[in-house]
């Protein structure tokens, strides 16, 4: 049994660069940083970053260049894959995750984003209930202070909190 699987999640180093492929199709590419900290031996805390690739196809790739942007959030799972061509008699080499699911992170609080960040694009529907289109569309806000959170309408009493 063979597995080739990848699970990210860290933050957009650019914004998405969408482009048409000669069959009609779409793919989005960006790149996306992850950070981890660990300790040294000598018991100092130390951080390091790796940047990773990502390529999307069809439908997903075009909701993946709408919804995100330089320093969004995202969660990307898929497959990893090398490519290799000839430049100038020298073979190059680039090994990229090709990205079977994308899921955006939550919307940043701060002003000037002029999309939605949080939702996500599927290419095939999940146990969670994922639409047929591969596509789950970002959930309308009810406020820019209430970010993805539906508190209930009433009032609480602090009379009738038990302890």
């Amino acid at each position: 049994m063979y597995l080739n699987k990848v699970m990210l999640y860290g933050n957009l180093t650019r914004d998405p660069e969408l482009r048409a492929l000669p069959s009609g199709g779409s793919v989005c590419s960006f790149s996306v940083a992850t950070n981890r900290v660990y300790k040294k031996a000598d018991g100092s805390r130390a951080e390091q970053t790796d940047y990773h690739n990502i390529v999307v196809f069809g439908r997903q790739a075009e909701t993946s260049a709408q919804y995100l942007k330089k320093g969004s959030a995202a969660y990307v799972e898929g497959r990893l894959q090398t490519r290799s061509w000839d430049k100038d008699g020298a073979k190059q080499y680039r090994t990229e995750v090709v990205a079977e699911r994308v899921q955006f992170g939550p919307r940043s609080t701060g002003g000037g984003g002029s999309g939605p960040s949080g939702g996500s694009a599927q290419s095939t529907s999940d146990d969670f209930g994922g639409a047929s289109d591969g596509v789950d569309a970002p959930a309308p806000q009810s406020s820019k202070s209430d970010v993805g959170i539906d508190y209930p309408a009433e009032d609480i009493n602090p009379d009738d909190i038990p302890f």
